[in-house]
């Protein structure tokens, strides 16, 4: 019995249980993002669901854009998503396979060598006329790809062409390129033995027919090529692949393209293709997203077929019902914007006194932690801001503290029985003591300040100059035991993953804010830069 339906997904047309394979067939041509990352995990939960198989496939067919570093980040990606394919396969394996079904197409009158120009042939597939080479002989046009093939010079200029319909109301039927001659650059996998590369238009079809998927799930941009698709699989007598249509996601306030996202790497706006500003899954993953949560809210989505520009918050606050689960608490104090109060009945440092607090108010389960105790402790500036004498402040996981005293320095009286709901004041601190943890607080915003670029905007001229901002900070003790990736709370400000533990004094905590998908910080602590 199949597991029910996610909430957000569709059943798979024509699925049968132990039998569905699907692919995911990334070009090695860059980073993934959050984009891909929803087209993985789509193919990842219909095998899954279905008890079939995933294929994960190197579309590696322009060696011109493709990099044994990009295939590697791939599969590491992939792990970090939980993603774990049945197989990895290349379309560089297919060469030979692909090129013999060339040649069928050639033989059958359904396929032409054309050196007509690019922009010429782009104008001419736009105003639907034909090709002066559309009518050649099956030998001349086998003549002339051999020639292609062989990589020699006069080769360069021609490309094999579909036959198929240049009156088509679908641009893509107008006779597409399939074959093209790139005899500079090495594969990298191949090295120089091919000196000629299918598209993906003709390679596509081919190998998923050839490694039996059964259901190729393509965004909905793909529909007009979907009838190409089929007339490939269809001409060449290949068994046919059911197509199942997913909207792609953009997101405000954000570029996804490899060649804009390369351009803020090269050009220094951000620290590498791992920067927790970056929309790809390396960047999403070190901002603090929680797997689960992104599977989740991936799966939500897809059945839809309307492509929409998704708001960060929603994904955000997906991510934070999550993470708030298993987020230990913990408390900081802004080093430099802070004030002591000096608790008159307070344990003097020597005495060594802590209080035991739950590591998580709603989970006792996850453990206890201690809280340091002392006569001097530390606020921070704004909360101490209008604080009267005789007015009675709760410091959070220890107690009640009556003011005594306000000018000249602030001074209370500890109350061991004092009321915690009468204190309009519920306050973080810290005690002020040689062991506290230095930390950095380190917040992010987004790249672009535009919520949705048109096709006429340049990107270039909606970037954020602010996007990075970073507060030193004095936290508990404990916070020096934490690992990276661990994920925690600092009451009052906010959930943020650990980038870097604590090594020393010259090498403090590093710690990055996790948006929590709302339009206001969680108390009156504001950070540097606008809350997302």
């Amino acid at each position: 019995k199949l597991e029910p339906l996610v909430a957000g997904m569709n059943a798979l047309e024509g699925a049968t249980p132990g039998q569905v394979v699907t692919r995911f067939p990334p070009e090695p041509s860059g980073y993934l993002h959050v984009g891909h990352a929803k087209a993985c995990l789509l193919n990842d939960y219909y095998a899954r669901r279905y008890r079939g198989r995933l294929i994960l496939r190197f579309d590696d067919t322009n060696p011109s854009k493709e990099k044994e570093e990009y295939q590697a980040s791939i599969i590491e990606d992939l792990a970090k998503l939980g993603v774990k394919p049945d197989v990895v396969t290349f379309t560089s394996d297919y060469f030979p396979t692909i090129r013999g079904y060339a040649e069928r197409l050639i033989e059958a009158g359904n396929a032409f060598m054309d050196d007509t120009p690019q922009e010429q042939m782009q104008q001419e597939r736009m105003d639907r006329v034909e090709s002066v080479h559309r009518n050649q002989t099956v030998k001349e046009t086998m003549d002339k790809f051999k020639l292609m093939c062989s990589g020699k010079a006069e080769g360069a200029k021609w490309c094999l062409r579909a036959k198929i319909d240049m009156s088509s109301v679908n641009g893509t039927m107008r006779d597409p390129v399939l074959f093209r001659q790139n005899a500079a650059t090495a594969h990298h996998r191949s090295g120089t033995m091919y000196k000629a590369y299918p598209t993906y238009d003709l390679a596509c079809p081919i190998v998923d027919s050839l490694e039996g998927v059964t259901h190729a799930l393509r965004t909905t941009e793909y529909n007009d090529r979907d009838e190409q698709y089929r007339w490939i699989q269809k001409t060449l007598d290949l068994r046919p692949t059911r197509i199942h249509s997913f909207a792609r996601m953009n997101f405000m306030y954000t570029v996804l393209s490899k060649r804009k996202l390369t351009w803020f790497v090269e050009n220094g706006y951000v620290t590498g293709w791992d920067d927790a500003r970056f929309p790809t899954v390396r960047g999403v993953v070190r901002r603090g997203i929680d797997i689960g949560s992104l599977r989740n809210f991936m799966c939500s989505q897809g059945a839809s077929r309307r492509v929409v520009n998704m708001e960060w918050n929603k994904f955000w606050a997906e991510n934070k019902q999550e993470i708030d689960k298993r987020a230990k608490r913990f408390m900081a104090i802004d080093k430099e914007n802070h004030v002591k109060l000096t608790v008159t009945n307070g344990p003097d440092v020597e005495t060594r006194s802590f209080a035991s607090a739950d590591c998580h108010p709603k989970d006792p389960s996850i453990g206890k932690r201690i809280v340091r105790l002392a006569k001097e402790v530390l606020l921070e500036a704004v909360d101490a801001d209008g604080i009267v004498e005789g007015e009675e402040i709760v410091l959070m996981r220890w107690g009640v503290v009556k003011i005594t005293k306000v000018d000249g320095g602030l001074e209370g009286t500890y109350l061991p029985d004092g009321d915690f709901k009468a204190a309009k004041r519920k306050l973080s601190w810290i005690a002020s003591v040689a062991e506290n943890t230095p930390c950095v607080l380190t917040e992010f915003d987004n790249l672009i300040i535009k919520e949705k670029l048109e096709e006429d905007d340049k990107f270039e001229d909606n970037i954020n100059p602010d996007t990075l901002a970073t507060s030193d900070a004095i936290g508990d003790a404990g916070l020096k035991a934490l690992k990276e990736n661990d994920i925690i709370q600092l009451e009052r400000r906010g959930y943020y993953r650990v980038d870097r533990p604590y090594v020393n004094e010259t090498k403090p905590l590093i710690l990055y804010m996790i948006p929590d998908g709302k339009a206001k910080a969680m108390s009156g602590l504001k950070g540097k830069l606008a809350h997302r």
